[in-house]
């Protein structure tokens, strides 16, 4: 299914999630598998090993097991905000299922849809979004790039390079002054 086919909507939290406690989203979960197809093995497997030590820990959790002739092993988990989805589970190990089960288990129930941005906000700005144009003059629009006065740019400061070969300069010309006060100093001498 492409992503244009699949509704796009901002990402909702499931609200008030249990206010002084976490609520499981799994209302009710259905295990179907066929008694004697070889893709139901893994089911079959899961449902004598694991299935009782599942339904104990999680008794707020309704399990039915629905042996049906014939047919693939699958789940439906229906949630508590009244979606369901199905899986299948055909030709799948038991450690598998255990974990397909344990998605279904930890799902909040709500559909899985394309987000219409990757950011989202409740306030959004009056002013709008900003972009590299939005304070500058309305002419700019009518320019043809490379242009000259938009394209250069104005070197106020010294670089480096000049500051050093500015320095060398006055160094030199120090260096030149000393000498020239000892040839007059030497000439007083003499």
């Amino acid at each position: 299914m492409s992503s244009k086919s699949l509704p796009a909507t901002r990402l909702i939290n499931v609200g008030q999630n249990g206010v002084g406690r976490y609520v499981c989203q799994l209302a009710r979960i259905t295990l179907r598998f066929c008694k004697h197809s070889p893709t139901s093995r893994g089911m079959r497997d899961f449902i004598e090993n694991h299935l009782v030590d599942f339904a104990r820990t999680h008794p707020n959790i309704v399990v039915y097991v629905k042996p049906m002739r014939h047919r693939g092993a699958s789940i439906q988990a229906d949630y508590l905000n009244g979606n369901s989805h199905k899986t299948r589970l055909s030709n799948m190990d038991m450690d598998e299922i255990c974990k397909w089960i344990e998605l279904a288990r930890t799902r909040s129930g709500v559909e899985i849809v394309r987000k219409t941005a990757p950011f989202q906000t409740h306030y959004p700005s009056i002013q709008g979004v900003w972009h590299p144009f939005l304070f500058k003059d309305p002419t700019v629009n009518l320019k043809t790039f490379p242009d000259s006065e938009y394209g250069s740019y104005p070197v106020n400061e010294m670089t480096a390079t000049e500051r050093v070969l500015q320095l060398a300069e006055r160094m030199k010309q120090l260096e030149l002054e000393k000498g020239n006060e000892k040839d007059q100093k030497e000439e007083e001498i003499v």
